[in-house]
């Protein structure tokens, strides 16, 4: 007997290409209602969405995912400068004028919560609702985020070590598997010292991992890398947003276990978001919480969802 997975009901859903900004953004449509927006981090992919997109669209909404640009069925320009935060808002705003929609509730993860905060300050009118997860709004830095974080943590952090072209990219796509299964922040000792097949955790199967595996080995690593290849650039470009605020309706939610908020303290939030509805720290979870937690960040989300319109 045929055993149906979660990776064949997300295949089942189908996808649509739609341009914007100059690239083609693969989107998986499901539900119809008022537009809820996922936009997924590092290394993920639209699919790291599937338990929310299934229960969200059975509550009444219309979810739009796509892959992000460097990911999975999406464009993957060459181009580091391709990949800045004023680029990754642009893609967004394209993709509501090619669904018709005026505006939408937005729902970022990792770097998809980076671009979903900055979104709702550049174009506010097209946000009915912001929430992000694992990643907090902060406001912005005196100084170059890679200066604080050269300072702080060293040139072994991650972000740091992330920004050579080429170097990065090689050594995770030399074992796809073991670098999608590395759990918390890395360096390069930490990933020169891993066995080479690294555990599936509870929360995916075999099937879902292989999903992902088989997506980025077709893929690499690149596109997603080149987003932190902006962070000095974006810092740049967003000297205009100085002061600003998300003025409407927010969520965060973390993993309490999660290494991201150790280096990005929650203490900011009130200062940037100042129609806060709620902050949910999930005990015991770890970063890739929307999979991890599925259950209770849908349950977070549909609370907030719902109380749009109390």
């Amino acid at each position: 007997m045929e055993t149906r997975t979660i990776v064949d009901d997300w295949v089942r859903l189908g996808s649509r290409t739609v341009a914007t900004n100059g690239i083609e953004l693969r989107v998986v449509e499901h539900g119809s209602g008022p537009p809820v927006v996922f936009c997924h981090g590092f290394p993920e992919l639209g699919f790291s969405w599937r338990h929310q997109v299934f229960a969200l669209a059975d509550a009444g909404y219309r979810t739009l995912t796509p892959d992000m640009r460097g990911y999975g069925g999406s464009s993957r320009p060459e181009r580091i400068e391709d990949y800045d935060m004023p680029t990754l808002c642009a893609d967004l705003a394209g993709l509501l004028d090619a669904v018709g929609a005026q505006d939408a509730v937005f729902v970022g993860h990792d770097w998809g919560a980076s671009v979903v905060w900055q979104f709702a300050l550049m174009y506010p009118e097209r946000v009915r609702a912001v929430a992000g997860l694992s990643v907090p709004a902060t406001p912005r830095s005196k100084l170059p985020p890679l200066r604080i974080f050269r300072s702080r943590l060293g040139d072994d952090f991650y972000m740091v070590w992330f920004q050579e072209p080429g170097v990065a990219d090689a050594v995770l796509a030399s074992d796809v598997r073991r670098t999608l299964l590395l759990d918390g922040v890395v360096n390069l000792r930490d990933i020169a010292d891993l066995p080479a097949e690294g555990a599936v955790p509870s929360w995916l199967s075999p099937a879902e991992a292989d999903h992902y595996v088989d997506t980025f080995t077709a893929t690499g690593f690149t596109g997603g890398l080149n987003y932190y290849r902006n962070l000095d650039r974006n810092w740049e470009l967003s000297e205009h947003l100085a002061g600003a605020t998300i003025d409407c309706p927010s969520l965060f939610v973390a993993g309490s276990a999660d290494p991201v908020i150790a280096f990005t303290p929650l203490g900011r939030l009130a200062k940037i978001l100042t129609d806060l509805r709620g902050t949910v720290i999930l005990e015991g979870a770890g970063h890739w919480i929307q999979q991890e937690r599925a259950a209770e960040v849908t349950a977070a989300l549909l609370d907030f969802l719902r109380g749009l319109d109390a």
